[in-house]
């Protein structure tokens, strides 16, 4: 795995110049993950969370790598972060959608939005892994149209009140603390964002998620609030306005899920070229068959389509942070992001489809690496923006805004 990962690097010279620290910060990211993946495989065959990955990358310092050094990172961008992603996605997406959620739906969005004192309370905790981030949008009937949210929050003297629920909410019943959107009652019109802390009175997890297809190392949770107050103070952003802060996340997570996507590529040409090589059949390896070569010769197209479009992403997004008053930048990352989802997520699983079909029989169970990447890989073309939500984005950026299907 880290072969590849180094040849990505190599391939990224030409683009981005690395610096020494940038390099270590990877080097370091690769131990991590050989050290996270033995667990990985037990508590995913158990179909259990692996808290033994979140210590194990609290260890390497790794969970601060994009965050400002003031609050405990490593100040490290955009592309390192997409790298990073794309190592924890070779071995599956249920430990990386922990680390999606809490650094990029999590911890980047305090960072862009918070106050001093939400940093300081959240940030710098998160920033270690001492405090774990949860991103509250989904509900039952509010997926991919934020409009239709039914959450609400009152604002009562120096609180304000929320009642509703939350759906398929990853990190949801580990939390410490949790970026929640609600609706001003009464107004449909008025989204705001707020930081809640799980252990309030009014928080409660009425239900954990165990029964997926895959993710099995991933916590998902359906939440409740029950007149569950939250200070003024923890206001995320502009109030009526927590849609802003959404869309920023949301744009930090597009490219952060194309980055796993493009390592659960990564390990299924692994996978594949292994199987490939050691397996034998009709007196020779079966690799030496060229309907297999086939199936390999796609993994490995599609590694090259994913890459270029999510580092270029990445890349930009990079830019952007050093000028964020540049709305053409944002516009046109809005766009990359999208892009880069879509097309890495459909490449992911056709790639996991591909390995699986090289191992044949042993590629449709879970104890195959095959088996396990495609099952991770289907979730990706859904989550933080269906494949319909990026094709609709993309096809507005072509036709005008005039021809925005959605608000």
């Amino acid at each position: 795995m880290e072969a590849l990962l180094n040849q990505a690097i190599t391939d990224l010279k030409a683009l981005h110049s690395f610096t020494d620290n940038e390099l270590g910060i990877l080097d370091m990211v690769d131990k991590a993950a050989e050290e996270i993946a033995v667990p990985e495989l037990e508590h995913y065959l158990k179909h259990e969370l692996n808290r033994e990955g979140i210590e194990i990358a609290k260890k390497f310092g790794i969970i601060g790598i994009p965050i400002a050094k003031e609050y405990g990172g490593l100040a490290a961008g955009t592309l390192i972060t997409s790298l990073t992603m794309e190592r924890l996605g070779q071995m599956g997406m249920g430990f990386g959608t922990f680390y999606d959620v809490q650094v990029l739906l999590g911890a980047l969005t305090i960072q862009r939005w918070g106050t001093e004192m939400q940093k300081q309370k959240y940030l710098k905790p998160a920033a270690k892994g001492d405090k774990i981030l949860a991103f509250g949008l989904t509900e039952p009937e509010a997926g991919s149209d934020p409009a239709s949210m039914k959450t609400t929050y009152e604002a009562q003297g120096d609180k304000f009140v929320i009642n509703g629920s939350k759906y398929l909410i990853s990190n949801g019943s580990i939390a410490d603390a949790m970026i929640l959107f609600a609706r001003s009652k009464g107004d449909k019109s008025g989204i705001s964002a707020f930081i809640i802390d799980t252990k309030s009175p009014g928080f409660s997890v009425s239900m954990r998620l165990e029964e997926k297809i895959g993710l099995f190392t991933s916590d998902t949770a359906m939440l409740e609030f029950n007149e569950l107050e939250v200070p003024k103070a923890n206001l995320l952003g502009e109030l009526g306005k927590g849609m802003r802060v959404a869309y920023s996340a949301l744009l930090n997570g597009r490219i952060g899920i194309a980055s796993g996507c493009i390592g659960i590529i990564d390990g299924s040409l692994n996978a594949a070229i292994e199987r490939a090589r050691e397996r034998k059949q009709f007196g020779k390896p079966i690799g030496r068959h060229q309907l297999i070569q086939r199936h390999i010769a796609e993994i490995r197209q599609n590694l090259e389509m994913a890459r270029w479009p999510t580092y270029f992403a990445a890349i930009r997004k990079d830019a952007y942070e050093k000028d964020l008053s540049n709305q053409a930048l944002l516009k046109e990352i809005d766009l990359q992001s999208a892009l880069a989802k879509k097309i890495a997520s459909r490449l992911a699983f056709e790639s996991a489809d591909h390995a699986v079909q090289v191992f044949g029989g042993f590629g449709y169970s879970l104890l195959s690496p095959a088996g396990r990447l495609f099952c991770d890989s289907r979730v990706t073309r859904i989550y933080e923006g269906t494949d319909e939500v990026q094709e609709l984005k993309i096809a507005s950026s072509v036709l005008g805004d005039d021809f925005r299907a959605f608000d």
